[in-house]
């Protein structure tokens, strides 16, 4: 268990150490005086203690003031709030219920990581949040009821609306499944996975029963693949009766997706993204039209909500700021867009924390899991705040005997989800492997989501410990956390029955242990012997088999699968991808025909610069009836040159259609990007088929190159099936 008391204890220790090297649950929905006034409400999700973040919970209490003034506001979180920042961990998210409490939020739904801290910290911030809390399907098995109330409803004037709480029956798994167990193992609690649907359906049928106008799903389901059959999308459509769904879980966002139920109705569906990046404001107008959109910035700040933030962090900043190593490198968790780069690929900072579990535990084999690695340390100094960002959680560092079977076991559910991202993904030390992605993965799972069986060929191949292939007999000691080892988190079952070593189960916490490894191993500097991922994790796919210059394990290689599988892209030659080359207009016309089928033009381009037999003729032909271009000049269309960023997300923008866009551009090159690409830009940023070429910039006069190409028509593609896929 992850008990503050451990954490801060733990906290002075660090300090100490590198000094020598120099549920009572308010109910707080509103009703309204009647009058004639949008209902507005605002939503958060997957702020993961980011109270810092984006305009700030400061700023949001005040932007919650201001629309007050002239509307109805209910303030709504999505879930993961109490976990993933240092104040989080220090106070097992103590600290920031107290500034939801300040901000003023009415509406809240437990994402999985509210139940890091164990079942009963869970209950005890829940507790105390001053919000209604919500969950139709999270079930206590011993009295057969939710432990929250499923749905509650709000009155607005003369209209009620009502919110139904939906938890992902994922939390087993992405938090901690002895959680939800009593001593011997038997479950205690339930999230209604097999009867999901028919549970949220009976609460959107009681809401309306009991007067709602509207239904407003507020769930932490996401939309990631990974997580079928349970994605925000896949509710809607094997429900009725929702008007809105505010999602969370998948960290994505999204404005605003209209997205069909059961009868064929339309459902909007949107989610904030992460870390207040952006705030949702969804609309009921008093003539009945919902509206969404996504908020990210907002100047005002609310006076006693920083009050707040300075009184919390005064109690610890001082102390965690100080200085305790130097990096000679860029330790990596996350690209440079905000998506992990620890859930589908060897890292350099994912080798640091298992070489960490290896020395510092004394083991044969080290093991991280991706998704507990929360956040890039940059080189440079290196402070205490900087190490226990990185590893949140507070796990408690063990060591258990395993054989070399249950040791690739676990590397093949780690890979099972490859080339999706998961937090199980196993980054090692003292050992190597290969994940042949050619191989689709057989792994058995149960339905809860833990490790059964692989029923097929393991896509996991060439296992080596120490230099040797792994003897599936042998028995070898393999340190991690206890989140994995004897938790069995991220449904790594098969470490069941594994014998724990006596003088290191549990010996430290996590980020402490990574301390140490820092101080005492690394002598105070992490160096160059980390500038790179060291080649501990090869990853073969069908595009770097095809293309000797595809790398095996870069961001590109499953887009160009996909686009060879699709038939959306061919190489430049037959051995050749040449992803690094610039994307010119032919190609990328060329590429949206194919994805709209390669329809007939119903004339030739009048283009002097298009010949009749040009492999291109016929796309541009289509792209020009279609209003995605006009060429360069009235009798010109330029084949071959090169794109930049911002006229390819103008090409996307115009084959959709150019949808109403909403929302400002929150780049720091925004000023740079023409005005007839302002609006491209933000609709390609919003649907996720463009991202910056940094966290914070876009880069619209760069130039555009294949790998580019291949990514957005591959998500172009995957949205456009989606889509059109049947609805059960």
């Amino acid at each position: 268990m992850k008990k503050s008391y451990r954490l801060l204890s733990v906290l002075l220790v660090i300090v100490m150490v590198f000094a020598l090297m120099g549920s009572a649950l308010a109910d707080t929905a509103v009703t309204a005086a009647a009058g004639s006034k949008d209902i507005v409400i605002l939503h958060t999700n997957d702020v993961h203690g980011g109270y810092n973040k984006g305009m700030g919970y400061d700023g949001l209490a005040a932007y919650k003031t201001d629309l007050a003034k002239t509307n109805y506001v209910t303030l709504v979180d999505a879930g993961d709030f109490s976990q993933g920042s240092t104040m989080a961990t220090l106070s097992n998210g103590e600290y920031l219920v107290e500034l939801m409490n300040a901000v003023g939020y009415d509406i809240v739904v437990p994402g999985n990581h509210e139940f890091d801290y164990g079942m009963a910290q869970a209950q005890k911030n829940l507790a105390a949040l001053k919000a209604k809390v919500i969950s139709c399907n999270f079930v206590d098995l011993a009295t057969k009821k939710p432990v929250y109330d499923a749905f509650t409803t709000v009155k607005y004037g003369d209209t009620t609306v009502a919110y139904v709480g939906i938890c992902t029956p994922e939390t087993y798994t992405k938090s901690t499944p002895t959680y939800f167990q009593d001593k011997n193992g038997n479950y205690t609690y339930s999230f209604c996975e097999n009867s999901f649907y028919q549970t949220i359906q009976s609460s959107i049928d009681a809401a309306k029963a009991a007067g709602a106008n509207y239904v407003v799903a507020v769930g932490h389901c996401g939309i990631d693949a990974q997580s079928t059959p349970w994605t925000s999308s896949e509710i809607i459509a094997n429900t009725t009766g929702l008007c809105a769904f505010i999602d969370g879980h998948s960290h994505s966002t999204v404005a605003s997706q209209d997205v069909k139920d059961k009868d064929g109705k339309t459902v909007v569906l949107t989610q904030a993204g992460t870390k207040l990046g952006a705030v949702g404001k969804l609309t009921i107008s008093t003539k009945g039209v919902i509206t969404s959109e996504l908020v990210s910035t907002y100047d005002t700040k609310d006076a006693a909500v920083t009050a707040k933030i300075a009184e919390i962090e005064s109690q610890y900043k001082s102390t965690i700021s100080k200085v305790v190593a130097k990096s000679s490198v860029n330790l990596i968790a996350k690209h440079a867009d905000g998506s992990w780069a620890v859930r589908d690929a060897e890292t350099n900072m994912g080798d640091l924390i298992a070489d960490a579990y290896r020395v510092v535990m004394g083991a044969d084999i080290g093991v991280m899991n991706g998704g507990g690695i929360r956040d890039n340390i940059a080189a440079g100094d290196v402070t205490m705040e900087d190490i226990l960002n990185v590893m949140t959680f507070g796990n408690m560092a063990t060591v258990v005997k395993a054989t070399g079977q249950q040791i690739k076991d676990c590397l093949e559910m780690g890979a099972s989800a490859y080339p999706g991202k998961s937090g199980g993904f196993v980054q090692v030390s003292g050992m190597t492997y290969t994940i042949d992605s050619t191989v689709p993965s057989s792994v058995v799972k149960d339905a809860k989501g833990n490790f059964q069986s692989v029923s097929g060929e393991y896509r996991v191949k060439d296992i080596m410990v120490a230099g040797k292939p792994i003897d599936l007999a042998k028995t070898y000691t393999v340190a991690c956390h206890s989140y994995w080892l004897t938790n069995y988190g991220d449904g790594m079952t098969m470490f069941k029955g594994c014998p724990t070593i006596p003088e290191k189960h549990e010996k430290y916490v996590d980020n402490y242990m990574l301390s140490l490894y820092i101080q005492n191993n690394l002598k105070g500097v992490i160096g160059t012997q980390y500038a790179a991922p060291q080649g501990r994790i090869t990853i073969l796919c069908t595009a770097c088999k095809t293309f000797s210059d595809v790398v095996s394990g870069s961001w590109y290689d499953s887009y160009v699968k996909y686009c060879l599988d699709n038939k959306l892209m061919t190489g430049s030659t037959a051995t050749a991808f040449q992803p690094a080359v610039k994307m010119r207009r032919a190609m990328f016309v060329t590429m949206l025909w194919r994805l709209a089928g390669s329809p007939e033009p119903t004339a030739k381009t009048a283009f002097t610069d298009v010949a009749d037999g040009a492999w291109y003729a016929k796309a541009v032909a289509w792209a020009v009836e279609k209003g995605i271009t006009k060429g360069i000049t009235d009798t010109t269309f330029m084949p071959a040159q090169t794109m930049s960023r911002q006229e390819m997300a103008a090409f996307i923008y115009r084959y959709n259609n150019s949808p109403a866009v909403t929302g400002a551009l929150t780049y720091t090159d925004a000023a740079q990007i023409s005005t007839w690409a302002v609006d491209a830009v933000n609709y390609c940023t919003a649907q996720k088929l463009m991202t910056g070429t940094t966290a914070t910039a876009f880069g619209a006069g760069g130039n555009a190159d294949r790998a580019t190409g291949a990514a957005v028509i591959t998500r172009m593609h995957q949205a456009a099936a989606a889509a059109a896929a049947p609805k059960a």
